[in-house]
């Protein structure tokens, strides 16, 4: 098991200027954070890796897909484009070293055709998701798509539609990513959901269903914990909270407020997933 902290609590692009937040990371603990990948180029990101190795962090990383780069779309082009985003994620990640690469990346995030999904569009993303898994094998680099929920995505919602995505690509180098904020809205039971995906789970990320400190709200941490446990998931469990510290981004994913002081979402989360792993919790 690694501990890792998503750096989108402060920032979207980390630079030299975030090292020092990372370091605290480091001092309280943490195995390793986690890169949102928007901008930027493979210098930079070499530079990071450099750092993150240096201190003893492993790193981990988010992607997405713009609307014209929708690897759902009827349109071969917008695919096509979408797949070359995915290659340059997979690029700019194997220059920092990372592992794992999690996100809605399996279509456009927040976008919606108004109509429930069609086989067709599972497999035009099925495809794309394979040619991205082939390609990320030369790096040694695991895709993990993410369920999310139906009022920020409308293709797959449920760690049972997620095991239908992982089956269709069928591909050693694409997992699964499981949500703890997005199951609390979308499952009947953490545990069962956790159960579902462990054939297939690659990432986990630690969510509050307000993206406040974990163990604060109302996810049932004691059951997705002992769901991790009972299948003695062994990979990354990392914290993922939100801020309006970025406006552009905040308004990206409809963060209009503050929910928790970011120290402590990061020292409170941590202690709730080392206790939640080892034995049940006591909230």
């Amino acid at each position: 098991m690694k501990i890792g902290m998503n750096m989108l609590l402060w920032t979207n692009h980390v630079t030299e200027q975030h090292f020092d937040i990372i370091d605290k990371l480091k001092r309280t603990g943490y195995d390793g954070i986690e890169l949102f990948l928007a901008e930027g180029n493979e210098k930079h990101y070499a530079m990071l890796g450099r750092h993150f190795t240096d201190i003893g962090m492993g790193v981990t990383a988010v992607g997405a897909l713009s609307p014209e780069e929708n690897i759902t779309s009827p349109d071969k082009k917008v695919r096509e484009a979408g797949l070359d985003k995915l290659k340059w994620t997979i690029d700019m990640s194997a220059a920092s070293n990372v592992e794992v690469i999690c996100g809605p990346f399996h279509s456009t995030f927040a976008f919606f055709t108004r109509k429930p999904p069609t086989l067709e569009e599972k497999k035009w993303s099925a495809e794309m998701l394979r040619k991205a898994a082939e390609y990320a094998a030369e790096s040694n680099i695991i895709l993990a798509p993410e369920a999310v929920n139906r009022f920020e995505c409308y293709l797959y919602n449920t760690m049972a539609d997620l095991k239908e995505m992982v089956e269709m690509v069928d591909h050693p180098n694409l997992g699964a990513m499981y949500d703890t904020h997005h199951s609390n809205i979308e499952e009947k039971s953490q545990e069962q959901a956790i159960k579902t995906i462990a054939p297939y789970l690659k990432h986990v990320h630690i969510s509050e269903n307000d993206r406040g400190t974990p163990g604060s709200g109302q996810v049932d941490f004691e059951s997705a914990f002992k769901g991790l446990r009972d299948i003695d998931y062994d990979g990354w469990l990392t914290i993922e909270a939100f801020s309006t510290i970025i406006p552009e981004f905040a308004n990206a994913i409809n963060v209009w407020r503050d929910y928790s002081p970011a120290e402590e979402i990061y020292t409170k989360g941590f202690q709730l997933i080392k206790e939640g792993m080892k034995s049940e919790l006591k909230l």
